[in-house]
């Protein structure tokens, strides 16, 4: 497994707002949302001119309860991504916490799928560094 190449699809970089792993040709950080550089080809006028944005390829949402009176629980949230052949990409916590009696905590998980044309970074902020396990393509 090596690190993709600058410029590269799937290159990935730091955000400098919330540190977390981001691919380099993101505009706009999927995690903290803060913007990121200047799109060009939104060409600065109509919103309808913007770079057309992936499409969701799956989205779940839910909620976890905990129906007992007397006594809280904690719970831990994993991300799982495999390869078709089932063999483990990447597996990640991505947050803990507790639950106290009769309290409820929602979720959602989504998967952006953004087509490559589209995908090719400017070259700013591009990381030559090796990738996180959690960003590796088998």
């Amino acid at each position: 497994m090596s690190a993709a190449r600058h410029g590269s699809i799937g290159a990935t970089r730091v955000c400098p707002h919330c540190k977390a792993t981001i691919l380099a040709s993101a505009s706009v950080c999927p995690a903290c949302r803060h913007h990121l550089r200047f799109n060009p080809a939104a060409g600065g006028s109509s919103a309808g001119a913007a770079r057309p944005t992936g499409r969701i390829a799956m989205r779940i949402e839910g909620t976890i309860g905990h129906e007992s009176v007397e006594q809280g629980c904690e719970y831990c949230v994993v991300v799982s991504i495999t390869n078709r052949v089932g063999e483990r990409i990447a597996q990640q916590v991505v947050g803990v916490g507790a639950l106290a009696p009769g309290e409820r905590h929602g979720y959602s998980l989504s998967v952006e799928l953004i087509p490559a044309a589209e995908a090719a970074p400017s070259g700013q902020g591009a990381s030559n560094a090796p990738r996180p396990a959690a960003d590796r393509r088998a």
